[in-house]
């Protein structure tokens, strides 16, 4: 299970989770199943646990535990599934979960497997990261398809890319564009030397949180989840990059239901880091369900 990916800020996160061994808990991201495996540890027989993976790979790792509901669907729609698994009525305002946590970075496996098309390491895999293999538009579709003009918006908004106006020209000009190494040659006037990976990532990302609409289901999952926390119940966010960071903690403060937990965002301790080079950018963010308002 933990070789599909491993778990970051693993005993920090859900220790800050798990407040009540009976209660119910959501893992938005099952992803391999390391957090999951870790709030059911720390249940009793009458805890609960619903996971939530758009990734039917990631779903396959489940453990044959009845504590657990699985759900194949974008975690933007916990509050929905919150209602129809026996949540109050909104007005109510007692709630539904103990605790949300969500683990908002690509998993190792989505990265470390080449026909998904989320990593430039595979020169000629299909250019696809889909998170959600039943969806529509991958990431060719994407910059085939768009204008220059939305290309830089898409690269400059989601990537911070230096240059987003070229980068979209070359790109437009290196069409059609199928694979992970047409992409990489498209740009490759543009990736300076000895940070040409640098350039890269921030380019995959741009393209991956299009095709995936990262950033608009995490602001409907912010919402959904908060509104779906007892009073008390706890919120985990561990975030990757500063966008969602940003996010995640603006939410947080401007929330008229929510109180910070912790001030700064918890951090990886280096030991951690050196045995998972994919934990360095981590943040932690806990926060905790106020009393509902009148």
């Amino acid at each position: 299970m933990l070789e599909y990916h491993i778990p970051v800020l693993l005993a920090e996160s859900v220790s800050a989770l798990v407040t009540n061994p009976s209660g119910t808990y959501a893992d938005a991201t099952f992803g391999g199943g390391g957090h999951t495996a870790e709030i059911l540890s720390r249940l009793n027989g009458d805890g609960r646990l619903i996971a939530f993976d758009r990734d039917i790979d990631a779903l396959n790792n489940a453990p044959e535990d009845p504590r657990i509901t699985l759900v194949h669907n974008n975690f933007r729609f916990i509050e929905n599934y919150a209602r129809f698994l026996g949540a109050p009525a909104p007005q109510d305002g007692s709630g539904f979960f103990d605790g949300v946590l969500a683990d908002l970075g690509v998993s190792s496996h989505q990265f470390d497997t080449a026909q998904r098309g989320f990593s430039f390491r595979y020169e000629e895999a299909p250019l696809d990261m889909r998170m959600n293999q039943d969806g529509k538009r991958t990431a060719a579709d994407l910059v085939n398809s768009c204008s220059e003009e939305e290309l830089e918006q898409i690269l400059r908004n989601y990537g911070e890319i230096d240059g987003a106006r070229t980068m979209a020209r070359l790109i437009a000009e290196a069409r059609p564009i199928g694979t992970t190494g047409d992409l990489d040659r498209a740009v490759a006037r543009m990736l300076p030397k000895n940070a040409e990976h640098k350039v890269l990532a921030k380019l995959y990302q741009a393209l991956r949180i299009e095709v995936n609409q990262e950033m608009r289901s995490l602001d409907k999952f912010l919402d959904g989840a908060t509104r779906s926390l007892k009073e008390g119940g706890r919120l985990v966010i561990i975030t990757y990059h500063s966008l969602e960071d940003r996010m995640v903690k603006n939410f947080i403060r401007s929330s008229e239901l929510l109180t910070p937990v912790n001030r700064k965002p918890i951090l990886p301790e280096e030991d951690e880091i050196q045995r998972n080079t994919r934990a360095r950018s981590a943040k932690l963010r806990i926060a905790q369900r106020r009393a509902a308002l009148c």
